[in-house]
């Protein structure tokens, strides 16, 4: 007796499409950026948890990321969108530079990556 019948799955990602969103990494780069806009009213004690979840949250827009780059588009993306992967290296860079900074320009920079990725996401999407 089989437990387990294999079937063959085609996809152009490693899931069936539909569970990659770059809403995922705009939340996190919202959260840098709010912790960044806020820092300065904390006192001593919230702003060192402060960094430490804005370090987190960072790091967490780069992982959807790289995510995103890595299992979701394709070299007919590329194609398409030929700045495509320099959008994704100066929007993971940036979120680098979120982790050594404070100031909340930085923190917009990353939201402005992040959405410009999540438009050709969306124009990809209904391709």
């Amino acid at each position: 007796m089989k437990l387990f019948s294999i079937k063959p799955v085609y996809a152009h990602c490693d899931l069936p499409c539909g569970v990659y969103d770059p809403a995922q990494a705009l939340i996190e780069a919202k959260s840098v950026k709010a912790i960044m806009d806020k820092y300065a009213g904390l006192d001593e004690h919230n702003k060192t948890r402060a960094i430490i979840i804005k370090e987190e949250r960072a790091e967490l827009v780069k992982h959807h990321l790289m995510v995103l780059w890595a299992d979701y588009f394709k070299p007919d993306h590329l194609a398409k969108y030929p700045d495509l992967h320099d959008m994704f290296w100066k929007a993971i860079k940036q979120a680098s530079e979120c982790k050594h900074h404070l100031e909340p320009e930085e923190g917009q920079k990353l939201i402005d990556q992040v959405e410009a990725i999540a438009k050709v996401f969306w124009e990809t999407k209904k391709a």
